[in-house]
């Protein structure tokens, strides 16, 4: 009995240190995870080396520069929160939307409709640049345009980018089955290592990519080729099979695995490539 006595005494101990330990840990890893890959990634290891050279410098006793070191955290919090603006918006707007969707059929079949209307305005040769809303609502974008409204419909869409019509400069914002708003002002992206030959619709394209989880396709006016771009990675050059492949794994994939495993996956963005014209695939 009192070695019973003794276990229960030392788990009633210990417990919460080993839940808060355990807690922290996942947190810390799924956070870098998270982190690994994107823009702020090098501002991520300059924190973590400024945090292993206080705590250096208290166990040295070093006192000036533990307390220069420690006045910087305080500055350093705000500069987190303008650096990571869009990786932070993406992970608390997923975490609130945990059940992304109505329906795989239904889904499926707004997934057909920009299939069709893609494919038109490729086969025309009709520029286009689309946005399809997830979590992250779009609501500044969506007031920089014209207000649409509508049912989305391939004849709709190619009739909004038609060349003569008023609208068809700038994007469209979709949600599900609805065109929200047309002549939309995409965010151009401030990346520097994008190639010169890269025209402002894809670079738009980009932009609304990084501040948003949304994903963008563009129809280029020269040649009628697809683009995609997600999470800031930009993909040239898609076939149909291709494009679809990419809505349903964004689109439709969620809906089987809507754990709160799988949102913390999807929010892993790829691996930036050397460049983008790695990406490049052709016809």
């Amino acid at each position: 009995m009192d070695i019973l006595e003794n276990i229960w005494q030392g788990i009633g101990l210990y417990w919460r240190p080993v839940a808060e330990i355990s807690i922290l840990s996942v947190a810390i890893y799924f956070t870098l995870k998270f982190f690994r890959g994107t823009r702020g990634w090098p501002m991520v290891l300059a924190l973590l080396g400024m945090i292993g050279a206080t705590l250096l410098c208290a166990a040295l006793k070093l006192t000036v520069l533990s307390a220069l070191l420690t006045s910087f955290f305080g500055f350093s919090a705000v500069a987190v929160l303008v650096i990571f603006q869009p990786e932070l918006r993406r992970m608390l707007a997923g975490l609130g939307n945990l059940t992304l969707f109505a329906s795989l059929r239904e889904q499926r079949e707004n997934i057909e409709v920009i299939i069709q209307s893609v494919d038109r305005l490729s086969e025309a040769r009709t520029g286009a640049l689309i946005a399809i809303e997830q979590s992250t609502h779009l609501q500044d974008v969506v007031e920089s345009g014209i207000i649409v409204d509508c049912e989305a419909s391939p004849e709709m869409i190619e009739t909004i980018f038609f060349p003569n019509n008023a609208i068809h400069d700038g994007g469209v914002i979709i949600n599900e089955d609805r065109i929200l708003s047309a002549a939309c002002i995409f965010p151009l992206t401030r990346r520097q290592d994008i190639s010169k030959t890269i025209g402002t619709r894809h670079r738009a394209a980009i932009g609304m990519s990084e501040e948003s989880d949304s994903l963008v396709i563009v129809v280029s006016e020269e040649t009628g080729a697809i683009s995609t771009a997600h999470k800031g990675q930009l993909v040239r050059n898609i076939t149909l099979a291709k494009l679809r492949a990419t809505l349903n794994s964004v689109f439709v994939a969620p809906i089987r695995n809507r754990s709160i495993t799988g949102w913390l996956k999807s929010l892993k963005p790829k691996t930036d490539p050397p460049s983008l014209e790695t990406k490049v695939t052709h016809h």
